[in-house]
């Protein structure tokens, strides 16, 4: 029977989304499933795995082919009868946050040689937490495995790990495509407690195995030639380029994910986007529509007023857990506009710095291909454009990752014959020029605003203390 759509399925931190596109783009149809994040603890973000699986179950169609994208960075232990003996642990969790610090001054290669940067986002960094933390759940773990590999075990019985999700763990070398021995050592794992490592675009059955979320969002906007980059600000933020071999810069400021053979995403997501904005609705007690409106009377530099806007720590370009928000240069003088504006700017900010890495490890961006829910405010749209000092185009596409997830599996399925003609289609329905004042102010900033961090930092590392976040190994067992 000759297939006419694909169902791209996105497994996402919050909620699963699937949609079913045509050969020519088109959306036929969409569903949604939302689950629980779980703060037992300051620092820890964690899912009930079954919960999860379960409501992705639900959106999964009885028949056609399926392709996958998923949140990456995850990490769940079963026992030897593939039950769990942890919680899923996300991207979001901290608790490994000494375990990365300590690898990072202790193995700094091994961002390079994984792609995967030192942080405790990485599965690299949980499973030493907890192995030092939680031994006993630690011993019982027969496997080890993230969201994704859960639910296609579900659906097909196997247990598969594409190389894009992989190269997320810190634990797969980028020039081999294989599980790295000095990762497995410091992790404390053997090669058959994890699932076997497939393509992307593999196929079990009606299932396409497909890739990690931020590398499909670039198919799923267009933004597959070079010197086009894909960012995005939903809760977090990201910007991400496709490049045709492997590499981390050598400051260590960028990731390396694997797509496809010759397709390879660099960049740095962030972790504060939108939940900047959320903050200060709730904090100031007023609608995101009325604090847009003040913050749109004040003008590009907020009157000399920055916030460092890392509300939840911080992922690119530094890549530690230890900062914390701060406004820096407040006076009499500001009003709540002002604040709202610069804590816009300050994640504009903070894309540019990731932008700037990538320059800086010799890579072309000459244009950006946006999405994500800031994409509603025309405000924030300029306002990036303007710090980015670059154009801004917006498509129709919905669904980033699970177009992105689609196209994948039409190429697999020989639906398309390759996903950038497929990408190519994607037409830009608006963009947004940066106007060269407001982008001549943020150039003027952001040096001051990357210092500001720099001599924050000692700050952040001893507030930690007075903030009362626990020890987390001394906390009761999982």
């Amino acid at each position: 029977m000759r297939v006419t759509a694909v169902v791209g399925l996105d497994i996402g931190t919050t909620s699963a989304k699937a949609a079913a596109f045509d050969a020519d783009g088109k959306m036929r149809g969409r569903a949604e499933a939302r689950y629980e994040l779980h703060e037992p603890h300051p620092g820890w973000v964690e899912q009930d795995p079954a919960a999860v699986v379960d409501a992705v179950m639900g959106l999964v169609p009885k028949s056609g082919p399926v392709a996958l994208s998923s949140a990456m960075h995850s990490l769940v232990g079963l026992d030897a009868r593939d039950r769990p003996v942890t919680p899923l642990i996300t991207w979001g969790d901290t608790r490994a946050s000494a375990q990365a610090e300590g690898l990072k001054a202790e193995h700094p290669d091994l961002h390079a040689r994984t792609g995967t940067p030192l942080h405790p986002m990485s599965p690299l960094a949980k499973l030493r937490w907890m192995r030092e933390c939680e031994p006993e759940a630690f011993a019982a773990a027969r496997r080890w495995v993230g969201v994704k590999e859960l639910v296609v075990h579900r659906l097909t019985g196997e247990w598969v790990m594409d190389h894009s999700v992989a190269s997320g763990t810190g634990l797969m070398g980028l020039s081999t495509l294989d599980w790295d021995p000095e990762a497995l050592a410091l992790a404390g794992v053997e090669p058959d407690q994890l699932a076997r490592l497939v393509p992307a675009k593999e196929r079990l059955g009606d299932v396409i195995v497909g890739a990690g979320d931020g590398p499909l969002a670039n198919l799923g906007v267009g933004a597959v030639a070079p010197g086009v980059a894909a960012c995005s600000i939903g809760t977090s933020g990201a910007l991400r380029l496709m490049v045709e071999d492997p590499a981390v810069d050598r400051a260590g400021r960028s990731f390396c994910y694997a797509l496809t053979p010759g397709r390879w995403i660099v960049g740095g997501a962030i972790n504060n986007g939108g939940v900047v904005l959320e903050w200060l609705s709730q904090t100031f007690g007023a609608s995101i529509e009325t604090l847009l409106d003040e913050a749109a009377a004040v003008p590009p530099g907020s009157a000399g007023l920055l916030m460092l806007p890392y509300l939840l720590s911080e992922r690119a370009p530094h890549w530690s857990a230890l900062p914390r928000g701060a406004y820096v240069g407040l006076s009499h003088a500001h009003d709540r506009g002002h604040l709202v504006r610069a804590a816009l700017e300050g994640v504009c900010q903070q894309l540019a710095l990731v932008l700037a890495s990538l320059r800086d490890a010799g890579y072309e961006v000459r244009e950006i291909r946006a999405t994500g829910g800031f994409a509603r405010s025309q405000l924030w749209r300029q306002m990036l454009a303007d710090a980015l000092g670059l154009p801004i185009g917006f498509t129709a596409a919905r669904e980033g990752s699970a177009f992105g997830a689609a196209l994948l599996g039409m190429e697999a399925l020989g639906i398309v014959d390759s996903i950038e003609r497929a990408a190519a289609l994607i037409a830009v329905t608006e963009t947004v020029e940066p106007d060269p004042t407001a982008a001549a102010a943020y150039d003027r900033l952001r040096p001051i605003f990357e210092a500001v961090y720099d001599a924050l930092l000692p700050a952040f590392r001893a507030l930690r203390a007075e903030a009362a976040i626990p020890d987390l190994c001394a906390l009761p067992p999982l």
